[in-house]
């Protein structure tokens, strides 16, 4: 058996743009106390931007030579990240009869509980204790009804993270799914602390289709970072750069 504990190279990609994105922003900016969107949050689809990110994505990854590309696929089942990951495959031109694909439902999104679709105004005016609550407590520990802290999204990471070094150890993993599911895999691969991962988000949100990388240090049988929030791809594509949040800007400390 391999002495490996870690893959030899580990992708994090967050999904395209959503509609859900778009929606957002839209509420914020006109005040409004709820997004307007008609799907639950597993059904929102990408934008138009989102498909054109996640082809540029695509495109990159296709440039590499294939004994450097992907071999398994981990992603959330939620419909904005599995049609990244779809998109991305397909304008690679990995070959897809090779590539291990597994939807993965603890790489699902952040549960927002009964916060989910109210923008920061609405949160405000619906549930004041709630958000007076939330700031003491900070949103690395604080759980809304029916949802999820920071924490319990780590907890279900770990348990991601010890079957990627149970069954892929030495292998390339790309993992597709959201902005709280990036943040809190580097919270576990770096071995960061609350104060450090919550630096990290208050300097901006993670962009749709930006790319964390780590690859396997054979001194110290470590993963070490090579790339955090990368978009190149993007960029060299002509593709606008989004850093939407999936969350009410009321969640940002």
């Amino acid at each position: 058996m391999s002495d490996l504990r870690w893959p030899s190279v580990l992708w994090i990609v967050r999904h395209g743009q959503s509609s859900g994105n778009v929606a957002r922003d839209d509420a914020e900016a006109a005040g409004l106390h709820l997004i307007d969107i008609a799907e639950r949050d597993i059904d929102v689809p990408l934008s138009e931007l989102g498909r054109g990110q996640a082809r540029a994505l695509g495109e990159w990854f296709g440039a590499m030579p294939a004994a450097k590309q992907p071999e398994v696929l981990l992603c959330s089942p939620y419909v904005r990240a599995k049609e990244t990951a779809r998109l991305l495959v397909e304008t690679s031109r990995m070959d897809a009869k090779r590539l291990r694909l597994r939807v993965d439902e603890r790489l699902r999104e952040k549960e927002f509980g009964i916060l989910d679709r109210l923008t920061v105004h609405g949160i405000r005016h619906k549930y004041p204790e709630l958000s007076a609550q939330r700031s003491h407590v900070g949103k690395f520990y604080f759980r809304p009804p029916g949802g999820e802290s920071w924490c319990d999204v780590i907890l279900r990471l770990r348990s991601v993270l010890e079957m990627v070094a149970r069954e892929h150890a030495g292998e390339r993993v790309l993992v597709v799914a959201h902005q709280v599911i990036v943040n809190c895999m580097r919270y576990l691969v770096e071995c960061l602390d609350e104060q450090r991962i919550l630096d990290i988000d208050r300097q901006g949100d993670v962009p749709n289709c930006g790319v964390t990388q780590y690859a396997l240090d054979p001194g110290t049988g470590e993963l070490a970072p090579l790339l955090v929030n990368f978009v190149a791809p993007l960029e060299r594509a002509g593709t606008p750069v989004t850093r939407e949040a999936d969350q009410p800007a009321a969640a940002k400390p």
